[in-house]
């Protein structure tokens, strides 16, 4: 059995957590391969809202093995707190959560560092979620780090010790001031916490899956267009979020891709800093975000809202392979007589170009729209994907035929029962 892979291909809070648990049943394992306690996963069923922020969007399904994959950075703090948080569910996650022994820890210190950079900046921060994340992955890159399976060594206090006194060092050298002691005890009373779990060889663990010919469903976080490398640099996060982070984040070899499962809002969202070429400033803005409860799951921080961007969104497509679309918050659009799509981007030299350029951070780039048509209807009563309005089917359409990917999932709310299917033949 292959491993399929979802991922955001925008900005991120494009819905994944609710796909994620709209798909589950369909798999026996789901698996976080990147991000950590930055990502705000929203599932909502039975009237509940539920948001994960490091534990696999799978966990509400008692038959599925759910794994935290080594490229997650992990702060065990938040951890405690989400399964505290889930108490009530009667979930069995010591049974279904396996978490692995190379994901990275987010010590407190991390944090602190994460704020302490941000403030250095002034107005060139680039909007941080202050989740310790980015300071995290640098101890990774630069090899010197805390891993979970850190935790079980004898000399883990004094590994983190010396980890702490770099941290300290720097801290000084950009002087902010912290109380790094009233963080510690709550630190290692949730190490001692996440000890009672499952600590795994994952790349192990979910590559005898495969053998098993167990389905798989590989969970990304953020968006496509946040990837180190391919996002809108620097105003980025400091992870691989695409396809590709499926196979370094969990260990598993390419040819065990099939499906990548693509999702993207009908309309456009950002949070922190960074370029935005549709973003609105103005009451069309706003009514999206007030309709769309348009809100950071993890920071509460207002988002950034604008039309839909087809050159941005076929450059996420390319860069994943993304071989199925599945397209958020149609119902947004619900009460606009009119809904423009961002085709073509201007240069400063006046040429128009249909691709994401290189100076997309440091330009002055102008979005070239085409206007469609609203569908002025609610979509609560639709059941079926052939009788969706004409109006939101040419919209489709119209994504379709830039992208050259179909739209297979469209949701109208943000119930799991809210999603409609093109044909439950094509999603897997």
């Amino acid at each position: 059995m292959s491993v399929d892979v979802l991922l955001g291909l925008q900005w991120g809070d494009e819905g994944k957590g609710k796909i994620v648990d709209y798909l589950a049943p369909k798999y026996q394992v789901v698996a976080r391969f990147q991000g950590g306690p930055n990502a705000g996963h929203t599932l909502e069923f039975e009237n509940i809202k539920h948001v994960l922020h490091q534990i696999p969007s799978g966990v509400f399904r008692p038959e599925i093995q759910n794994i935290i994959g080594n490229g997650v950075v992990l702060d065990p703090i938040i951890f405690k707190k989400e399964i505290e948080g889930l108490k009530n569910y009667q979930l069995n996650l010591k049974e279904n959560l396996f978490i692995s022994k190379k994901a990275q820890l987010i010590l407190p210190s991390h944090r602190l560092l994460d704020a302490a950079y941000e403030q250095s900046k002034g107005k060139d921060k680039i909007g941080s979620t202050l989740k310790g994340i980015g300071p995290t992955y640098q101890d990774k890159i630069g090899r010197h780090g805390l891993r979970v399976g850190d935790v079980l060594h004898s000399k883990f206090m004094e590994k983190y010790q010396s980890l702490v006194a770099e941290h300290r060092k720097k801290l000084s050298y950009l002087s902010y001031e912290y109380d790094l002691e009233s963080i510690e005890k709550e630190f290692f009373a949730a190490v001692d916490f996440l000890k009672g779990f499952n600590l795994i060889e994952s790349e192990y663990f979910i590559n005898a899956k495969i053998q098993e010919k167990v389905s798989i469903l590989a969970e990304g976080a953020q968006g496509s267009l946040l990837d180190v490398d391919f996002g809108s640099y620097p105003f980025v996060t400091s992870s691989t979020t695409i396809a590709s982070g499926a196979c370094t984040g969990l260990g598993i070899a390419p040819q065990h891709i099939q499906e990548v499962f693509g999702i993207f809002k009908a309309y456009c969202t950002r949070v922190g800093s960074g370029p935005f070429p549709t973003e609105l400033m103005d009451k069309t803005g706003d009514y999206l975000r007030q309709t769309g409860h348009e809100f950071g799951s993890t920071t509460g921080r207002p988002r950034r809202c604008g039309w839909l961007d087809l050159p941005a969104l076929k450059y996420a497509v390319m860069v994943n392979g993304a071989t199925q679309l599945f397209m958020m918050k149609a119902d947004v659009l619900n009460e606009l007589e009119e809904i423009k799509v961002c085709t073509h981007y201007r240069l400063p030299d006046g040429s128009e170009v249909d691709y994401m350029p290189y100076e997309i951070c440091e330009a002055d780039i102008q979005p070239i729209y085409k206007t469609c048509q609203g569908w002025k209807q609610s979509l609560q009563e639709i059941k079926d994907f052939d009788h969706f309005p004409a109006t939101l089917r040419q919209y489709i359409e119209l994504i379709e035929d830039y992208i050259q990917v179909p739209v297979n999932l469209v949701s109208t709310g943000p119930n799991r029962t809210q999603t409609i299917v093109r044909s439950q033949e094509v999603m897997i």
